[in-house]
């Protein structure tokens, strides 16, 4: 579903301080799995998700997802792509504080103008799916981190997208509610989602569900 050929990104080209954080990634992601981006921190696993998942750009190489090439597309396009084709799930969660969980969860579709009560609808329907409905109206500064980390998930899934990115996903859960998290994954990819995970934790890359591992290190695919 996903090939990258030769992908690399530089900061700070020609200066003093240039860092390569990807070099020469050539990579195919098949659809309908599970594909984990295993390495230390500073492998280059969270700049390649954002260039996947089209919020960056690489300094060279292409990337295509089915038969469509999307590294040289305006950021008009990009948005669009984006914001259809992927889910994210952020290591921070990122939710935004002062507003309850369904308005958290309803956030990413309101730039489509969809009618309020079907996108309502929609995400009290993925708030039941995690048991979370009795939640909806709770300032996501009142729930717990198990709470809160289903919310995120929910809100990545509002767009229905047909991938699924996760960023160091249970860098700050413990163990229980990391192997929770796991088990929605299960249930997702079986609902036919392409799910593309960054970790170094042992829960994530030796679980059952897992259908590829990654290695990387220093900005290279390794294995």
């Amino acid at each position: 579903m996903i090939a990258l050929n030769q992908l690399s990104k530089v900061f700070s080209a020609g200066r003093p301080n240039e860092f390569v954080a990807l070099e020469g990634v050539t990579l195919s992601i098949p659809a309908l799995a599970l594909t984990v981006l295993k390495g230390p921190s500073g492998s280059g696993k969270t700049t390649l998700l954002s260039i996947l998942g089209c919020m960056a750009r690489p300094t060279s190489g292409r990337i295509m997802i089915g038969d469509r090439e999307i590294t040289s597309l305006p950021e008009k396009f990009l948005t669009a792509i984006r914001r259809k084709t992927f889910g994210f799930i952020f290591q921070q969660h990122n939710l935004i504080g002062g507003i309850t969980a369904l308005e958290n969860i309803m956030l990413p579709a309101y730039p489509d103008g969809e009618k309020f009560s079907a996108l309502k609808a929609r995400a009290y329907g993925l708030l039941d799916l995690f048991n979370m409905t009795s939640k909806a109206k709770f300032n996501v500064g009142w729930l717990s981190g198990g709470e809160v980390q289903r919310v995120a998930i929910a809100r990545a899934l509002i767009n229905d997208p047909e991938i699924l990115i996760a960023d160091e996903p249970t860098a700050h859960l413990d163990s229980a509610l990391s192997y929770e998290f796991m088990e929605i994954m299960k249930g997702l990819k079986e609902k036919g989602k392409t799910i593309i995970m960054a970790s170094h934790d042992p829960i994530v890359y030796e679980s059952g569900i897992v259908d590829f591992v990654v290695a990387m290190r220093d900005g290279k695919v390794i294995r």
